[in-house]
């Protein structure tokens, strides 16, 4: 069977029948963009490669959990967010981010429809250069947003955070960016 043309929420479905190589091709379609993922996390290879592993084996125990008639790509990165912070609090031994304002204090904002195509390849380049720079919290929004092109509901799904507080970490990452540009390019 060709699963090429088939839809991830269709290839879910199928494994949820028992369909051992529609879970294969899950695995290879997620692979390469939950390691990706992962080095936002960490940095070690190794340890990266074991929580991938870790987030395929909760998949395949909890696919039963997913309704079909949804999105898969945000289940899967849920269960991956999940596992790559427990993984990061283990390393650290003590909480992964602090105190979170923008938890407490959320704003409604909402995504840009203007936003078009070319600025988002142009802040793509952007990120490539500074996003080491920024907080863990920003780096893993812009990463959703940017380069696993997630939408704000979507990424507030991931996360378990209120969509407005996708917004405002954007708008902050962002900010923050276009700063640290600039400072770049005043150092030339």
């Amino acid at each position: 069977m060709s699963f090429g043309t088939m839809t991830d929420e269709e290839l879910a479905r199928l494994v949820q029948g028992g369909d051992e190589a529609a879970y294969a091709e899950i695995m290879d379609r997620y692979s390469g963009k939950l390691l990706r993922y992962g080095r936002r996390f960490l940095s070690a290879q190794d340890a990266i490669i074991d929580v991938v592993q870790d987030v395929f084996v909760s998949v395949y125990e909890n696919i039963l959990s997913f309704d079909a008639s949804r999105r898969f790509s945000p289940w899967i990165y849920r269960i991956a967010h999940n596992a790559f912070v427990n993984a990061v609090r283990a390393e650290a031994k003590g909480p992964l981010f602090g105190l979170d304002f923008d938890r407490i204090l959320p704003h409604p904002l909402y995504e840009d429809p203007d936003e078009s195509e070319k600025e988002k390849e142009e802040m793509r380049v952007l990120l490539e250069k500074h996003l080491d720079t920024l907080s863990p919290a920003y780096r893993e929004i812009i990463d959703l947003f940017y380069y696993e092109d997630f939408k704000y509901h979507e990424i507030a799904d991931i996360l378990h955070i209120p969509i407005g507080t996708v917004g405002i970490r954007l708008a902050r990452a962002r900010q923050t960016l276009k700063k640290r540009l600039d400072e770049s390019q005043q150092n030339i």
